[in-house]
């Protein structure tokens, strides 16, 4: 019997439908279901790759580590990742298909619509229950006649729908009757019930809203779930970091992430706010400051990004501060920007032949056509700057994943990690490089800093070095983490009835 689904839209991006979904997941799970998540179209630079080498939005990873169980290209068998000069890499089953601007992408849409069934079957024939995240709107008029994501999937799995409504932004009510309103009846009479997220206040003040959207649509509200801090779980919109400015961690260490127009994989920097660090998005050159470090992160078009730099004085400003002696990390992109040059001889991600990077390690990148994407265990091989004194971190041990077009030899650097292993087996090769005073590095390790022994020795040697004091390791546990935003979402959601419109019954 094939599994049960539950579908999770939104009134728009950043609504909440990936948190609710992994915290759902994590719900059934609990109570000793299969469940599984599944997005079938991703747009998001925020990606992860699984045991097959396959890339997927890094929100399903999430979901699917909160239900138990193994991230699969299924859950999410497309994913758009925007590229400058208005195009998208397009990933199918985890492997590139190719570059597309969106008029040609929606020709591909009937014949991608056969891989997102075959997907969702495929997980339905495994699971208990699947739970189906939706993407933006499912009332864009403009693109509903193409779309492949919200209720085309939810009429393929005759799936109920619960549509969530973002209260922190205002215009709740109207977002979610407005949306109703755009839908035909089928897709209306899919939708089942409402959730009001991320709400402030005193709910005794929301009752009569909530009474009269009930009165005026005939669908009940199942909940309303409070807005919540503390709960690190990463999320694939960029908007997320538009709404975190407004209040940055206080920590004792200041790191400045460059916000790149590509930024991808912010989440990497997650874990630095757990060990008390106030990290700080930077997308101008007067808002840099005086940081005790500065992190290039990802990006999915490295070349556009390092032009950006240098066009606002953010180039010079890095160079710089790390001539002065702030420590640079690069990761990924960041890492290829860190070097001499860069070099597309095959235009693969820009219209340059070759670029100038930041010349602050001796590094020469070149694009192919082919893509690393692979998970890996690695060790520490560097022990100077950084990497030196307290406790030391030569030796350890980390985790993390690839994913990188290019490849960047070094010229008389020090490697940071020798690559132990790949899911196909032993592997034997070196990662980043670190500069002779050990105070910028570069990796292609994505994740470096979920590595909590790592990161603490490290973020405690940056303090050493700057004269701060040291701090004990923090006892963040990822699956605490999840069991808490179940807890919240029990406390606030109706879970009877979910059950009872998931199964047909309590």
């Amino acid at each position: 019997m094939p599994a049960k689904t539950l579908m999770i839209q939104g009134t728009s991006s950043s609504a909440g439908k990936s948190i609710i979904v992994a915290g759902l997941c994590r719900i059934f799970r609990q109570e000793g279901f299969k469940v599984a998540p599944f997005k079938a179209q991703n747009m998001a630079l925020n990606s992860f790759v699984t045991k097959e080498g396959g890339e997927i939005g890094r929100a399903q990873a999430v979901q699917a580590e909160a239900a138990g169980i193994e991230p699969s290209v299924h859950m999410n068998p497309v994913l758009l990742k925007p590229e400058a000069e208005a195009s998208s890499q397009v990933i199918v089953l985890g492997k590139v298909f190719k570059s597309l601007e969106a008029s040609q992408y929606y020709k591909h849409t009937p014949n991608l619509l056969k891989v997102i069934e075959d997907s969702l079957n495929r997980l339905r024939s495994t699971y208990e229950i699947v739970v189906i995240e939706g993407a933006g709107s499912p009332a864009e008029i403009n693109l509903k006649k193409r779309e492949i994501v919200n209720m085309r999937v939810a009429k393929m799995a005759n799936a109920p729908v619960l549509l969530v409504g973002d209260i922190d932004r205002g215009g709740v009510f109207a977002s979610l009757i407005g949306t109703l309103e755009l839908l035909t009846k089928r897709e209306r009479d899919l939708i089942k019930g409402f959730i009001i997220n991320k709400f402030r206040g005193d709910l005794k003040l929301l009752k009569p809203g909530l009474d009269l959207l009930e009165k005026r649509t005939g669908k009940p509200v199942l909940g309303v779930i409070p807005y919540f801090r503390g709960i690190a779980i990463a999320q694939e919109d960029s908007v997320y970091l538009d709404e975190r400015q407004a209040s940055p961690t206080s920590g004792n260490v200041d790191v400045a992430v460059i916000r790149l127009p590509h930024i991808s994989n912010y989440d990497d920097f997650d874990p630095l706010e757990e060990q008390d660090c106030t990290v700080r998005y930077v997308p101008r050159v007067y808002e840099l400051g005086n940081p005790d470090l500065i992190i290039l992160p990802g990006t999915k078009s490295t070349i556009a990004d390092l032009i950006y730099l240098q066009k606002q004085g953010l180039a010079q400003a890095i160079i710089h501060q790390a001539r002065s002696g702030i420590p640079v990390i690069g990761i990924c992109g960041g890492y290829q920007m860190l070097g001499k040059s860069i070099r597309d001889p095959d235009k693969v991600e820009s219209k340059h032949d070759s670029i100038a990077g930041l010349g602050l390690l001796n590094n020469t990148t070149i694009f192919n056509h082919g893509k690393t994407t692979t998970q890996i265990k690695a060790q520490v091989l560097a022990n100077e700057g950084l990497f030196k004194g307290l406790k030391g971190l030569k030796g350890i041990e980390v985790t993390g994943y690839e994913i990188h077009m290019g490849q960047t030899s070094s010229h008389n650097c020090q490697p940071v990690f020798q690559i132990l292993e790949t899911p196909q087996g032993r592997a034997d090769y070196f990662d980043g490089a670190v500069s002779s005073n050990g105070l910028i590095f570069g990796s292609y390790i994505h994740g470096l800093f979920h590595n909590a022994d790592f990161t603490h020795h490290l973020l405690n040697r940056l303090r050493q070095l700057r004269g701060l004091p040291i701090t004990a390791a923090p006892s963040t546990n990822k699956q605490e983490i999840y069991d808490k935003l179940a807890s919240i979402i029990r406390q606030n959601l109706d879970m009877s009835q979910v059950y009872k419109i998931t199964f047909g019954r309590k």
